[in-house]
């Protein structure tokens, strides 16, 4: 599961594609705050290619853009609010949300947290690393590690079995990484800011109900409308 939560099987995701398609317009709000242009900002570009990538239809792309540039007149107000505690079994999770309503996000982390156990804050977050995370493709040829020291990321996982190589920096140079990785053959995909366990859970420590338990609690925490995303203690 590493680092970021994300559902397993395709069924899952296919059916969380209308969240997922919300999450994104939340990220463009917030990054077209700076420009409306992806061209002049970069960190709107990277969002809109990621909603493209998994084709968020083009007039849903453009409002958020508009209404994140103020273009529409409508004042966009999101927060920022980390939670932490543990999934069941003792699984440590930071949850991190953008939201209009910091009231109905606290009420509803204490309903979902009932599953688990909500912390405070400082609780869980000693045992994770705050990093860059960038996801990117690779051209023909392009070799991971070399990109990784050549460009100054501090690791790199080996692809998954969509092609994806996450590249992990320290914090303050994910946007340098990130401009630096297309110079090595790869495209980048996304890029934020994320959570890292520094002493993750084997999950083979877990029987496959326990498992299935856990997933489920990830599961009900991504599903919530507040909620951007879920960094879970394990491992693989």
């Amino acid at each position: 599961m590493g680092a970021q939560w994300k559902a397993k099987h395709k069924d899952v995701a296919a059916n969380a594609k209308g969240r997922l398609f919300g999450k994104l317009a939340k990220d463009i709000m917030i990054a077209a705050r700076h420009g409306a242009d992806p061209a002049a900002n970069a960190r709107l570009r990277l969002v809109v290619e990621q909603a493209r990538k998994v084709s968020m239809p083009k007039d849903t792309l453009d409002r958020a853009i508009k209404k994140g540039a103020g273009l529409t007149g409508e004042a966009v107000h999101f927060e920022h609010v980390m939670y932490e505690g543990y999934a069941p079994h003792r699984v440590p999770v930071m949850v991190e949300c953008l939201t209009d309503n910091v009231n109905r996000a606290a009420s509803d982390m204490r309903v979902l947290f009932r599953k688990g156990q909500q912390g405070t804050s400082g609780s869980v977050s000693w045992d994770f690393d705050h990093v860059g995370i960038i996801e990117a493709e690779a051209t023909a040829g392009a070799d991971a590690e070399t990109a990784a020291i050549e460009a100054g990321a501090q690791d790199v996982e080996p692809a998954d079995e969509d092609g994806t190589t996450v590249f992990l920096t320290d914090y303050a140079d994910l946007d340098l990484v990130s401009r630096a990785l297309p110079a090595q053959g790869f495209t980048v995909l996304s890029a934020k800011l994320g959570y890292r366990p520094k002493n993750p859970i084997d999950p083979a420590s877990l029987s496959a109900e326990q498992l299935e338990e856990v997933e489920a609690f990830l599961a009900a925490m991504d599903a919530n409308e507040d909620v951007q995303n879920v960094f879970v203690g394990l491992s693989g």
